[in-house]
Formats: C-alpha cells, structure tokens, sequence
C-alpha cells in the first residue's frame, strides 16, 4: 500500500500514531507536511509534495480546511481511479472533495478525534466507497476505535459536534468539576488529580456495562443520598441536557457555516 499523508497536524499526526500502533508499515507512509520537523521512525516525510510520481492506493488530507484551493494541484497528480481519497477537512463536503479529486476512485469523509492515537476514537464516516474501497477503509478505521458509517452526509456536521468536538467538551467538564472542588476546599492539583481518575474509570465501566449511562446515574445514586443531591442540581429544568445541545448545536452550526465558507472560495477560485 502507497499512502500519502497530506497534512500531520494534531489530527493527523494522532490517526498516523494509531495506525503504527496497530501494526500497519512504517514505510507504507509519506507524510507531506511543510511545517513538521520529524516523523515516526519508518516513515517518509517531504516539505513538498514531489514533482514526479503517479496515482497511489490511499490519500489522507490532513491540512486546514480553507487549504483545500492552494493545496490541490500538488495533490491532483497522485489521485487516479485506484486511489482512495480520504478527508478529515471539516466543513469540506463530498461534491467539493469529488469536483477537486475528479479522477478518485472513492472519496470518503472521515471525522475522528485525538483518541485515534490509542484506538479509542469514534469515528464517522461518510463517502462513495464500495467494494475493495469500502474494505480499504475499514481496515484502516479498525486500529483507530469504533467507526460508523452515515447514509446522510448532513450527520456529518453533527458528528463534528460529537465526535470531533466532544472531547474538549468533556475536558472541559474534567476541569469544571476540579475547580468546583478547589473553590469547595480541596488543593487545586488534587481535585485534577481525582477529577480526573474519576472521569477516566466511569468512562471505562461505561463502555463495559450493558446499561445506558443514564441507568448507570440511577444505580449509582440512591433516593435522598449524596449523588441523587448532586443530580438534583444538573438535572433541574432540564438545564444539564439543555446545555449539552446547545454546545452541539453551537458546534454542528460553526461546522455548517464552514462548508459554505469552503463552498465560497472554490467558487471563487
């Protein structure tokens, strides 16, 4: 397999570790990224794009959205008609990728987050692939975490939301909550410290129970106890839940406007 990795961000740079991680070949890997200064070892890394070479088996556009226009003469010459093109461009939608890649043999949409790295990521995926591609693709997912594959591609901007976004949301609430117990009295590295471990084991026995997590609260808290207290709190008017979709709303619609900002410039261009 010859792929080229256009791009070696924070987002590309997690999926590649999940991919050594998981066994495929280092020297599989070309990673074209005018900014980085090492790579895994095994793997090739070029400023530039090369000025000779043809189509390839796999293509990962791992840059900045509002890229797309400068980026893609250099990446047209690697794109032909056994070549899976593969898009963690936020906001990029499938007839932009395919009006920019005519020649791909499958186009798909692909939104991950940082957990790629330890195999732990949801992922969404959305494009054109069937057959060996569609095959292709999933294999390539299955060291990263858990992939769903979405009929509408409209999802795609929730799944941004949820997936791509997500984690800083929980990140957010990690802190939150240790800096709810300092200000209550607790040093400030020790609430992060338990905060934390506390987030990190409920997640795990969330994935390995077979209930909801919502059955998971009922059966942790107990009428008049300390924990049914502290739901009382979030769960009141509804604003714990309220809250979790208008941060999602907020994202998805920033992911929206996105598209049509990315649909403006190549107009433009």
């Amino acid at each position: 397999m010859q792929f080229l990795q256009f791009g070696c961000g924070n987002m590309g740079g997690a999926m590649l570790a999940g991919w050594l991680a998981g066994g495929f070949d280092p020297a599989a890997f070309t990673v074209i990224d005018p900014y980085l200064d090492t790579a895994p070892e095994g793997v090739a890394l070029l400023k530039a794009a090369p000025e000779q070479g043809g189509p390839v088996d796999v293509v990962l556009l791992g840059f900045k959205p509002q890229q797309l226009p400068a980026s893609a003469p250099a990446i047209v010459p690697f794109v032909g008609q056994n070549t899976l093109v593969l898009s963690v461009l936020a906001g990029v939608d499938l007839a932009t990728l395919k009006a920019t890649f005519p020649a791909a043999g499958a186009v798909v949409r692909v939104m991950p987050n940082l957990s790629a790295a330890l195999g732990k990521s949801p992922i969404a995926l959305c494009g054109d692939a069937t057959g060996a591609f569609r095959d292709t693709t999933d294999a390539l997912m299955a060291p990263l975490g858990q992939s769903e594959w979405l009929d509408d591609e409209a999802i795609m901007d929730l799944m941004t939301a949820l997936a791509g976004s997500g984690p800083a949301f929980v990140y957010r609430f990690i802190d939150a909550l240790a800096t709810g117990a300092t200000a209550l009295g607790l040093p400030r590295a020790q609430a992060d410290r338990l905060a934390l471990a506390m987030v990190e084991g409920a997640a795990a026995l969330a994935a390995a129970s077979p209930h909801a997590p919502a059955e998971l609260a009922r059966r942790v808290a107990s009428p008049g106890g300390t924990t049914q207290a502290g739901l009382d709190v979030l769960d009141a008017d509804g604003r714990i839940n309220a809250l979790a979709e208008d941060t999602l709303r907020a994202a998805r619609d920033r992911s929206i406007a996105m598209m049509a900002e990315a649909k403006a410039r190549a107009a433009a261009g």
